[in-house]
C-alpha cells in the first residue's frame, strides 16, 4: 500500500535516471566518434616533417 502512495515519486525518479543514462550514452558515443576521427590515419599516410636550421650561438 505504501508503494501506491509514492508511485508518482517513483515514476519521476525513473524518468530522471533514464534521462541521465541516455545523455551519458550519447556523450560516450560522441567522444568515441571524435577519437576515431583523430586516430584514423593509415600507416602509409603518416606525415614526416624534417626540420633543418642553423644553430644559434
Amino acid at each position: 500500500m505504501n508503494t501506491l502512495k509514492h508511485m508518482e515519486a517513483i515514476f519521476l525518479a525513473t524518468l530522471v535516471l533514464a534521462g541521465v543514462s541516455g545523455y551519458a550514452t550519447a556523450a560516450t558515443t560522441r567522444a568515441a566518434e571524435a577519437y576515431n576521427a583523430q586516430v584514423s590515419v593509415g600507416a602509409s599516410q603518416v606525415a614526416v616533417v624534417k626540420v633543418s636550421a642553423k644553430r644559434g650561438a
